[in-house]
């Protein structure tokens, strides 16, 4: 039996096995090891399915050289690399890979969160380089975490998450998304800047995309003020990058945990020299047990678009 042929645009690594896995049940088109992009394309002309994930994407200048396409199948939750609006033109498919992320997506904000507050990061260098040990001076002092105000832009899945586990923290939850939620009891914040003038901490868990980059500007930034650290997980252009560099600096802004970036995986020098900044690199959903479970829903959404079945988490 002749297996379908997939264009696949990059590697899904960050899944152990998922390339393998891939190549033994289809025929693949491997465009991110192809020496002639153009070339590739022109090969695969006549897929159906493109594979892809959220670092890699799918553009308008994919899906323009791919006549019969007609589903996206994206490793990872957010689409936000992807041309949806070509897509829909075209009434091409798309699914995604959202839920099973959730938990420990916000298990990484909070580790973020916690270790810009207590100096994680500079405490694990300082006794690792043996300043402890010869008394070089003590780490300044840190700032508590329970009972504080707890601000979240973007209160979908993850920011759900997120929230609920401030609560295990005795903290105050406050929140701005485009409109007040009807289901939680929340404080709601109707813009950014009253958000961050509020919160001790601020969490970026919203989407990607063109409607959110730099929404987290300079004026968000400054009202969070010195004393106060954000955390994004969410894409690194929807937050000012050189703004929040700035202001990291120059003291106005407390703190910051990153696992993402505007350019991935460049990362600003004057950025990486800052001591009150955590930086991770977009590992948030990297555990054995959620990269499984992406890769689970990967192959079910592919298994049902062959089968002429409904997808299992559309997006469009």
């Amino acid at each position: 039996m002749q297996k379908p042929r997939i264009l696949q645009v990059g590697s899904l690594g960050g899944s152990p096995g998922a390339d393998v896995s891939l190549q033994e049940n289809h025929e693949i088109i491997a465009l991110w090891q192809a020496a002639d992009r153009a070339a590739c394309l022109a090969q695969a002309a006549d897929v159906e399915v493109v594979v892809t994930s959220a670092m890699h994407g799918c553009g308008r200048d994919i899906i323009e050289q791919l006549p019969n396409l007609k589903f996206i199948c994206n490793w990872g939750v957010g689409y936000d690399t992807i041309d949806i609006e070509a897509a829909n033109a075209r009434g091409i498919l798309v699914s995604n890979t959202p839920d099973v992320l959730n938990d420990c997506v916000a298990d990484e904000a909070w580790g973020l969160l916690i270790a810009t507050a207590r100096h994680i990061a500079a405490g694990d260098r300082f006794v690792r380089e043996n300043r402890w040990e010869n008394k070089e001076g003590m780490l300044p002092l840190g700032t508590r975490v329970s009972g504080k105000r707890l601000g979240i832009v973007g209160l979908g899945r993850i920011g759900l998450a997120i929230a609920k586990r401030g609560l295990g923290f005795d903290m105050q939850i406050g929140y701005h998304n485009r409109n007040k939620r009807t289901d939680v009891d929340y404080t709601y914040l109707s813009t950014l800047v009253d958000l961050a003038k509020w919160s001790d901490f601020l969490v970026v868990a919203t989407v990607g995309g063109a409607d959110t980059r730099q929404l987290v500007n300079r004026e968000v930034l400054t009202a969070l003020g010195p004393k106060g650290i954000l955390v994004n997980i969410a894409r690194g252009p929807v937050v000012d990058e050189t703004a929040m560099t700035e202001l990291l600096k120059s003291g106005a802004l407390g703190g910051a945990g990153l696992d993402v970036f505007e350019n991935e995986p460049k990362v600003p020098d004057a950025l990486k020299q800052l001591p009150n900044a955590v930086l991770m690199p977009h590992q948030a959903s990297a555990t054995v047990e959620t990269r499984e479970a992406m890769f689970d829903l990967v192959k079910q959404n592919l298994a049902a678009y062959f089968a002429g079945q409904p997808l299992i988490t559309p997006v469009n």
